[in-house]
């Protein structure tokens, strides 16, 4: 029985003492068939579970660095986490899956590897396949990975040349820095999934290893304009969870 519920939970973080923050969620999860439960950072030291929804709002406890801290660990890295927008009283005003987040600089052979279990990288040897890099400056280790893997480099430095770029050369994977010089990681994929042809593209976000606490507080208020008026309902909010 604890093992069927390990396969099947879900955990809660970034809320810090304000614990009542996470009921609908875990009211929502409960219904779809998971064992949802608030936690702490700290916990991931004992147990791991099925994947992790982290609150990254301003209301958040430091979320952004919960998510640092869990990509930084190889022991937790691999934990699906799914960054989500919750008000004050814990509606979800947002959620923002992405493929993937990595750290830079980055570990060469764990993206390597991580593309690999993905089954992203089988083809990129027999076909022409082109990775976007979007970020202010390039990244020399990324581009040598991907280069290595077999993909062909594109490259982009804001979010507006990237959409620009994506929906005329439509490449098969993307990586961008969260903050652009014109918008966050976020609003970029809003922006590609109003094209057809960019809609699916895997879409893996670089995070800074070490984030000062201004950055990370600018980074939970620029997502604040993605999010509704109105809360995601129950359906839209499971929604992302039957797509995996």
């Amino acid at each position: 029985m604890e093992e069927r519920q390990q396969e099947r939970e879900l955990w809660i973080l970034g809320l810090g003492e304000r614990i009542d923050r996470g009921a609908i969620v875990c009211s929502y999860l409960a219904e779809a068939g998971y064992w949802a439960r608030t936690a702490k950072l700290e916990d991931l030291a004992d147990k791991h579970p099925l994947g992790i929804i982290l609150d990254i709002s301003p209301q958040s406890q430091d979320g952004w660095g919960i998510l640092a801290a869990i990509k930084s660990s190889p022991a937790t890295r691999d934990i699906p986490v799914l960054p989500v927008f919750l008000s004050e009283k814990g509606k979800v005003g947002g959620a923002f899956p992405v493929a993937g987040f990595f750290l830079t600089p980055v570990n060469k052979e764990h993206l390597i590897d991580k593309l690999a279990v993905m089954g992203l990288s089988e083809d990129a040897d027999d076909y022409d396949l082109q990775a976007m890099l979007v970020t202010r400056k390039g990244d020399e280790e990324i581009a040598r990975a991907v280069t290595e893997i077999g993909f062909t480099l594109v490259s982009a430095y804001s979010a507006k040349e990237g959409v620009a770029i994506a929906t005329t050369v439509h490449p098969y994977i993307i990586f961008t820095s969260f903050m652009l010089p014109d918008s966050s990681a976020f609003e970029f994929q809003e922006r590609l999934r109003l094209y057809p042809q960019t809609r699916n593209i895997p879409f893996f976000i670089l995070l800074k290893d070490c984030m000062k606490d201004g950055e990370r507080f600018a980074m939970s208020r620029s997502v604040e304009h993605l999010v509704r008026k109105k809360e995601l309902s129950k359906e839209e909010f499971l929604g992302f969870f039957r797509k995996k």
